[in-house]
């Protein structure tokens, strides 16, 4: 006889789809099942079989792959395997807000937004976002961890960080959705919740192609509507105008120009608009972005940047902030900085981030805010976050350090359900308390607050399972080949352009720290010389070299070591003296002069217009060092 299978029918048998009844009662009997415990095993989006538990290490880390499964296709794997992937395109909506203001002729549609809670993302979002910064921090997300894996250990943004950057609620009901929404679903909600007919809403779901209205289109429907109004018109307008605020804040999809009506439903009755846990919502969505875009195909980064933008000011503001000086603690952290786009290339921060050290990183950002918000007790919640269909883990015990506490070797991460059992992950998103990080789990307080302390062992463990070192050593100067034909080019473009390549040359050679040769930075001032002057060739390719002293050889172009693995040296600590000159010492048919009184100034004539100035080689046995201070010249 053929075997039964799970739903009773025999494997020869062809299998039918359940009933709705059948549906129905499968999901009665889940409601009463108590509810279980997340157990640390493995990330579910990776299955594999049991003769596949053991895995090798990758090139640069990690050694042991048992807990980044997924790391092979990673788009750190790719840049260490020689690949690189531009910065990615953002979705950032903060200038579409400043289009839809409620003033005081909308007074009624702010108080329902007042009440819901998420009045401050009104006025806390950033209008411009860092390409290269936000697209550096992506590629050292892991999604099996959700962290990001830095040098020194991991960091992630946390449910503090949320409260305390946005001011948004993140206790409260968990927004769930019971499936997703079809268009023809999506029209009949648009007709009874905003007021439309059923040709407006089928025309805008049309051109959407999904079950999404545009951005605009809700701006040019419902932004005229005031006080003045009708009740219903009102109800309809504040509805619009929160699914306008959260598509361009919490739920930015990668559309750009959309946003899901889905979302609509949690807006039917407005009276509880503030019941919701909106800032863990807009973490787990958040979450999601962050690990579809360490594949090494996707081009374009969505969610909230505002708080992915902030959290990296908070906890490094020596890199990247710009503070703003009239902030107040009362108001969100989102405005306690003004946001700009870092001049650096991702080259250069990705750099940047590999030779971050532990003392660099702000790890209490918030104590001065704790008196207008204290830190809240979910922070400290283990388990899953959920925005619809989205279901992420989320692991206070992996980032001890940005609580004050000492980090030690947290437990594997855990799989999270499936979005389909809603109403466990309801339950045991009601009963958070429950699930936090018990006294023993925090373990000790760090010694000195902010120092970021961690136990012995934790640096050795994080070495075997991490991939701590983007960049690879051989493409650490960003002066290869295939790095340079990735700068801008300059052939046909403006002065203001080419001003801006030579001045990101001259910056990663300065950079490079005053142990190179003269030959690196002569070779540097030359191809600088190149692009200002407008061409793509380096100026001593069309200039007849003078004729140099026996003992010394005039290097060609083509054969310098620029910024090579072996010539180039990692810069050292900032340091407020300028750099040293180094300069050669004489041929040896010229005596050097008398050492009696003050030594005469150095003069440079300047070079002829077709000669290039030879470049003596570097004697590594005699070399003298003279520090040059540059006088700041009175303003007359």
């Amino acid at each position: 006889m053929p075997p039964r299978t799970r739903g009773g029918y025999t494997s020869d048998a062809p299998r039918r789809r359940p009933t709705g009844s059948e549906r129905r009662r499968r999901v009665h009997l889940r409601e009463v099942d108590p509810v279980p415990d997340l157990d640390p095993v493995e990330h579910p989006q990776h299955d594999r079989d049991e003769t596949e538990e053991v895995f090798e290490g990758a090139p640069g880390g990690p050694i042991d792959r048992s807990i980044l499964r997924s790391f092979h296709k990673h788009v750190a794997a790719k840049i260490w395997l020689g690949e690189d992937r531009a910065p990615l395109k953002l979705v950032n909506h903060g200038a579409k807000l400043q289009l839809w203001e409620l003033d005081m002729e909308r007074s009624r549609i702010y108080e329902t937004v007042h009440r819901s809670g998420l009045a401050p993302l009104t006025s806390c979002s950033h209008r411009v976002a860092s390409r290269p910064m936000l697209s550096a921090f992506c590629e050292r997300w892991q999604p099996e961890t959700t962290t990001f894996h830095m040098p020194f250990g991991e960091m992630t943004i946390t449910l503090d960080d949320v409260a305390s950057i946005l001011h948004i609620p993140v206790t409260g009901s968990m927004i769930s959705f019971p499936q997703p929404l079809r268009v023809d679903d999506a029209n009949a909600l648009l007709v009874e919740l905003l007021g439309t007919t059923d040709v407006e809403a089928s025309r805008e779901t049309e051109q959407c192609h999904s079950p999404s209205v545009r951005l605009l289109w809700l701006r040019d429907h419902f932004s005229t509507i005031t006080d003045a109004s009708s009740d219903d018109d009102i109800m309809f307008a504040t509805r619009a105008f929160l699914l306008h605020l959260v598509g361009c804040t919490l739920f930015a999809d990668k559309s750009a120009t959309s946003v899901a009506v889905v979302y609509l439903e949690l807006f039917r009755d407005l009276s509880m608009v503030g019941s919701y846990a909106w800032g863990a919502a807009c973490l787990a969505y958040l979450y999601r972005q962050l690990t579809t875009a360490t594949r090494f195909e996707v081009r374009q980064l969505g969610g909230y940047l505002t708080l992915l933008q902030a959290w990296i000011y908070e906890h490094f503001p020596e890199m990247f902030s710009s503070p703003d000086m009239s902030y107040t603690e009362s108001r969100p952290r989102a405005l306690r900085w003004r946001p700009h786009v870092i001049p650096d290339s991702l080259q250069s921060v990705r750099e940047r981030l590999d030779r971050l050290q532990i003392s660099e990183v702000c790890w209490e950002p918030y104590v001065d805010h704790r008196a207008e918000h204290p830190l809240p007790d979910i922070a400290w919640y283990s388990g899953c976050l959920k925005c619809g269909q989205v279901v992420e883990p989320y692991h206070p015990e992996r980032v001890l350090r940005q609580f004050g506490y000492i980090q030690t070797i947290p437990p594997r991460p855990f799989t999270p359900p499936r979005p389909d059992r809603s109403i466990l992950l309801e339950q045991y998103w009601e009963r958070w308390t429950d699930h936090v990080l018990t006294d023993q789990s925090r373990g000790r307080r760090c010694h000195y607050s902010g120092s970021g302390e961690s136990v012995p062992e934790y640096m050795a463990w994080y070495d075997r399972i991490s991939h701590r070192i983007v960049q690879p050593p051989q493409l650490r100067s960003g002066f290869t080949t295939d790095a340079r034909s990735s700068l801008p080019s300059h052939a046909a473009s403006t002065s203001d352009t080419r001003a801006a390549r030579a001045l990101t040359l001259l910056r990663l050679v300065i950079s490079g720290g005053r142990e190179q040769s003269v030959d690196v930075f002569w070779g540097a001032l030359n191809e600088a010389h190149g692009i200002l002057a407008g061409s793509d060739e380096t100026s001593a390719s069309h200039s007849t070299p003078s004729p140099a002293p026996a003992s010394h050889s005039t290097p060609s172009p083509a054969t310098l070591p620029f910024f090579s693995p072996a010539t180039f040296v990692y810069p050292p600590a900032a340091s407020d003296d300028p750099p040293p000159l180094i300069v050669p010492p004489p041929p040896a048919s010229v005596a050097p002069p008398a050492a009696s009184g003050p030594p005469p100034p150095l003069i440079v004539p300047p070079p002829p217009a077709s000669v290039a100035p030879p470049a003596p080689a570097l004697d590594s046995t005699a070399s003298t060092t003279v520090y040059v201070r540059a006088k700041r010249k009175k303003k007359t």
